[in-house]
């Protein structure tokens, strides 16, 4: 899949994110509730690359996961500036980060488990890229720090959701996988129509790649499958088929 990451400063203008709440915070004990809605959506007249659309769902999934997984975590996700994760994430002074990194914007920062994730496609070139940037970021993040707030490269994330078009038909999978400290790579894969099965023997099909005429047909109706099943909404006009969210894959 394609990498939709930007240069530095990272601008994630197109996501059309302007509303989102930067900070989501659970309180201790409480039941985690799905944040608001984070998908990108797509604009009828975008020419922007199914690949790059379904990256950023990808991104924005994976996310969400985290923090419903982690709901006693403040989490800042890909949003917020390393400057507002300190300052908001009461990790030291934002002042001490330079003006060239103070912009940056990781993926996903866990001020309450001092832990933070770079998320990339899976690949040699992206994980490459995702070992140094998540590098750069914990680099310029501790150096602003107060002392015992040192942030590491996060561990142990993973997690995998499914999508079933119709009875048997084509299964779509988004997978994750956090090789290395601070570095989750992403992969969506398919698996081919087989009338009556369950989604469970579908699953333990071959794995092959999406291709490239699934997702132009069923990118979008798979992003606002998985925003419905998210948000506990009706599920979109055309889509007859079933999400099967991460808590129903463990």
């Amino acid at each position: 899949m394609l990498d939709m990451k930007e240069s530095e400063p990272r601008m994630r203008s197109t996501l059309g994110l302007a509303g989102f709440l930067l900070v989501l915070v659970a309180a201790l004990g409480a039941q985690a509730e799905p944040p608001p809605s984070t998908f990108p959506g797509r604009k009828p007249d975008s020419r922007e690359p199914w690949g790059a659309f379904l990256g950023k769902a990808a991104h924005e999934v994976i996310g969400i996961e985290y923090t419903l997984q982690h709901p006693s975590s403040v989490v800042f996700l890909n949003t917020a500036s390393l400057s507002t994760i300190v300052k908001e994430g009461r990790l030291g002074d934002p002042e001490r980060l330079t003006e060239r990194v103070r912009l940056l914007r990781p993926d996903i920062t866990d001020t309450r488990l001092l832990v933070l994730f770079e998320i990339k496609p899976n690949g040699e070139e992206s994980h490459r890229e995702g070992r140094e940037q998540a590098g750069r970021y914990l680099a310029a993040l501790n150096e602003a720090v107060k002392p015992g707030k040192k942030l590491v490269g996060g561990t142990g994330f993973e997690g995998s959701l499914f999508l079933e078009f119709e009875n048997g038909g084509a299964l779509w999978q988004l997978s994750w996988r956090t090789p290395e400290p601070g570095v989750t790579l992403y992969r969506w894969s398919y698996r081919r129509k087989k009338p009556n099965a369950s989604w469970k023997e579908r699953a333990a099909q071959k794995v092959e790649e999406l291709p490239v005429e699934e997702i132009a047909q069923r990118a979008e109706l798979a992003e606002q499958a998985i925003r419905a099943a998210y948000e506990g909404g009706e599920r979109p006009k055309g889509f007859q088929g079933q999400v099967y969210l991460p808590v129903d894959c463990r």
